[in-house]
């Protein structure tokens, strides 16, 4: 039987053109991402006109919104481009880039490695696979003391020319993007340096906040985990205004099972391991990840 060609498959059922790759839902987290940038944006532009109070608990918002972002509409955007087309992709890419401060091709590639090593334990040289991993910086294939690994987890991270060559040894247009994105966030950040330097100074530790609060996220996705079962990698939440804001980022170790399954389709999944996971021993917590510590 003849298989469907490139441009029949980049149409609807209908013969119309298709716009989303994989679902039609995935026009929430596109709009959000450009909402996000277009929010930064406008707190730069009322930044003159704000009282020091407001400044402050914009830039506290603007630290949850990394977090958010990353862990939900940026982390569903590596595993499942939104869109058929290479150039809708392409400025999403960017509109991530310049929204979380983190070029999002370099994302992407430290994010494939957390999956392929699974937050798994040192080998027998103190090494693992994944460089987020919340063993690798233990003692005694225990996982580290979350306050450690969240305050110094940003700072242990590999620098944008690092992350460049490590893509550009088997992908080297890739890593060319990762740079272009890199430097697209530098001269944004600089003109917006150029025009007001304290919205720049002031966020700076914020942009630092931000990304530590996307580490807590992660050292719950994990903590109670089984990196050497696949099925039960990850720890899940299914606290339901948390997997509504983070488009169900909770369902975190039917994520690590299946990293393809689209945002949409999670608790379908959920109710198909139901039997594997318990068999596993999967860790379920009561509240969002980035309240963990509270279990």
């Amino acid at each position: 039987m003849r298989q469907p060609g490139e441009g029949e498959r980049r149409r609807s059922a209908k013969g119309r053109p298709r716009v989303f790759r994989y679902s039609a839902w995935d026009a929430v987290p596109a709009a959000l991402a450009w909402l996000h940038l277009a929010l930064l944006l406008a707190f730069f532009l009322a930044w003159p006109s704000l009282s020091w109070p407001l400044r402050l608990v914009g830039a506290a918002l603007y630290a949850a919104a990394i977090g958010w972002n990353q862990d939900s509409i940026s982390h569903n955007f590596i595993h499942n481009p939104f869109f058929v087309s290479p150039t809708l992709n392409r400025l999403t890419e960017f509109a991530l880039t310049l929204a979380n401060g983190t070029p999002q091709t370099m994302y992407r590639h430290v994010h494939m490695r957390h999956h392929a090593g699974n937050s798994d334990r040192p080998d027998s040289h103190g090494v693992t696979v994944d460089p987020i991993s919340i063993y690798r910086h233990g003692r005694g294939g225990e996982a580290e003391p979350m306050l450690s690994y969240v305050l110094k987890g940003f700072w242990r991270d590999d620098g944008p020319f690092t992350v460049a060559r490590e893509i550009g040894r088997k992908r080297p247009a890739e890593a060319r993007r990762a740079l272009q994105e890199f430097w697209i966030l530098v001269s944004a950040y600089a003109v917006l340096a150029l025009m007001n330097w304290k919205f720049v100074v002031v966020l700076a530790p914020f942009y630092y906040i931000g990304q530590s609060f996307s580490f807590l996220i992660a050292y719950y996705e994990h903590r109670g985990g089984k990196p050497e079962l696949s099925i039960a990698a990850g720890v899940s939440s299914y606290a339901p205004l948390y997997n509504l804001a983070f488009l169900n980022n909770g369902y975190h170790a039917e994520h690590h099972f299946r990293p393809k399954q689209h945002w949409t389709q999670m608790r379908s999944l959920r109710l198909e391991l139901r039997d594997e996971q318990l068999a596993a021993g999967v860790t379920v917590i009561r509240r969002p990840h980035f309240l963990g510590f509270l279990s």
